[in-house]
């Protein structure tokens, strides 16, 4: 039977009340590209940011410097670089083929990496291969996938995006905002010697300047105590 049919199947049969929000908790959410942020405490990284579609929910990832240039070409279509990117590659590779990528799911995180799976299909045939996903995403805009993520990892992992005139914020369109550099200096260590009061008003503060990368981390610490 195919792997993700197993889940459905779950539905269909009489649930106790744990059961249920437990399924529900297992349910897909579709995720939009919000952005992707230059990374100030890791040298040469970014954080991906991607935005459930229903909510106001958002998931930072942190990607490395290559796999944020091929995003961000993908995502300008103005921009054709004179040779191939690798994942530019695989598309040509796939389409020769008639190879396509259906969907891409962001289904685990483990100590704060995220996996991901590609669902292929070729003559109505669907593999699911594994894959990082700052591939995954990377594939998913040039093959015009659907990204989506489970609700239980949403979450665990998610930054609620709060609105911004609960902040007094003008409205900023983009995630280059400059980042305030005492606290997106701070390493985790310096995090655990903070209370947990003090942790989620610096949680507050760090999506309030739409530092998803900074949210991430304390966002990290406050599940680690939990």
């Amino acid at each position: 039977m195919h792997p993700k049919a197993l889940l459905f199947l779950d539905f269909f049969k009489p649930l106790s009340k744990s059961a249920f929000i437990k399924a529900i908790k297992l349910s897909l959410v579709r995720l939009n590209i919000k952005g992707i942020s230059y990374s100030q405490t890791q040298s040469g990284a970014y954080a991906l940011i991607l935005k459930e579609v229903t909510g106001e929910r958002t998931l930072p990832i942190i990607i490395g410097a290559f796999e944020a240039q091929s995003i961000a070409i993908a995502l300008e279509h103005e921009i054709k670089p004179p040779r191939p990117l690798t994942h530019d590659l695989f598309k040509t590779f796939a389409d020769r083929f008639d190879i396509k990528i259906k969907q891409i799911i962001i289904h685990k995180l483990v100590d704060g990496v995220f996996f991901s799976s590609l669902i292929c299909e070729r003559d109505k045939i669907e593999e699911i291969i594994d894959t990082r996903t700052s591939d995954a995403v990377a594939l998913a805009i040039r093959f015009n996938a659907p990204i989506f993520t489970y609700e239980n990892i949403l979450d665990k992992a998610g930054v609620f995006l709060k609105i911004k005139e609960e902040f007094n914020l003008q409205k900023e369109e983009s995630l280059n905002i400059p980042k305030p550099p005492a606290k997106t200096q701070s390493k985790n260590d310096a995090f655990s010697k903070l209370t947990m009061k003090t942790l989620m008003k610096n949680l507050e503060e760090a999506i309030a300047h739409e530092d998803y990368e900074l949210a991430a981390k304390i966002r990290d610490e406050i599940n680690n105590r939990k």
